[in-house]
């Protein structure tokens, strides 16, 4: 059984785990081998996948929408990632004029703008404003729908096993896999590591996180001994780029990694050297019991 179990992020509504599990295994193991760790066999990581939960009958995903769609909690999103991305790359992407009454009033106007802005940072490297569009869609889809959010739950739960040490989450992914490790404490995994998180976004996400954060901090995941947090800096899906301060009962490992020009892109996340070492940890506690 599998010693790792991934938990992926968005847009990924076409695929399926074992569509996925040949690139996500080969990147964990290279990054566990840079980092001196144990040998990481393909069999030895397994895919938590629920990208069929968003994916339409019959037609068109919703999470590919037009923009005078968007939702409030969508927008507030939007704008919070616009304004990370003006402060990271100022050269590269214009601030947005905050100080103007009613940054909300005309608000297909303000999500083109936003849009167009935050198309021109690292995050979207590549990618362009439907796949944004999508990331604020199924974000705000599994923190709103209560059928959807437990239907995500039970396909983690179904892949994780006695064996299973390290919980990776990337993006929403991270999301799903702290609710899992906090809602199943039984569960024997020593570490989680989350790439690329939105988790401390206050109130577009840290708000809405089960179970609810008490006096504005999160709980302690289950029964991991680790936790380690790992975001590029100009990743704006990660706009808190440090958790420790929000997390009670325990220490959090915020660390930063350099992803170049796809900041948020999964396959750089594993392959360095820190995501490595966070996952070899937790496999030479496997191999010591």
């Amino acid at each position: 059984m599998a010693a790792v179990v991934f938990v992926h992020g968005i847009a990924k509504q076409y695929l399926g785990p074992q569509t996925m599990h040949g690139g996500i295994a080969a990147a964990a193991a290279d990054g566990v081998r840079l980092a001196g760790g144990p040998p990481l066999a393909a069999e030895d990581v397994a895919v938590a996948f629920y990208g069929h939960a968003f994916r339409a009958r019959g037609g068109k995903g919703e999470a590919w929408h037009d923009p005078d769609g968007v939702t409030e909690l969508e927008l507030d999103l939007l704008l919070e990632m616009w304004r990370a991305a003006a402060r990271l790359e100022p050269a590269e992407v214009p601030a947005p004029a905050d100080g103007r009454t009613g940054l909300k009033a005309r608000v297909p106007l303000t999500v083109q703008h936003a849009l167009h802005a935050v198309c021109r940072s690292r995050f979207l490297a590549g990618v362009g404003e439907q796949f944004l569009l999508g990331t604020l869609s199924q974000l705000r889809r599994y923190l709103s729908d209560r059928a959807l959010r437990e239907r995500v739950q039970a396909e983690v739960a179904a892949v994780v096993t006695p064996d299973t040490r390290v919980l990776i989450g990337h993006s929403l992914g991270s999301v799903v896999a702290y609710e899992a490790l906090c809602a199943h404490p039984e569960w024997g995994i020593q570490a989680l590591v989350t790439l690329g998180s939105p988790l401390g976004i206050p109130r577009v996400v840290l708000d809405r996180v089960r179970p609810e954060p008490v006096g504005g901090r999160l709980a302690w995941p289950g029964g991991v001994r680790t936790w380690t947090n790992i975001c590029d800096r100009y990743d704006v899906v990660a706009l808190t780029k440090e958790l420790a301060p929000l997390v009670a009962d325990g220490q959090v490992r915020d660390l930063l990694v350099d992803n170049g020009w796809q900041a948020h892109a999964v396959e750089h996340h594993l392959t360095a050297m820190e995501t490595g070492q966070a996952v070899a940890e937790a496999l030479r506690g496997r191999e010591r019991e």
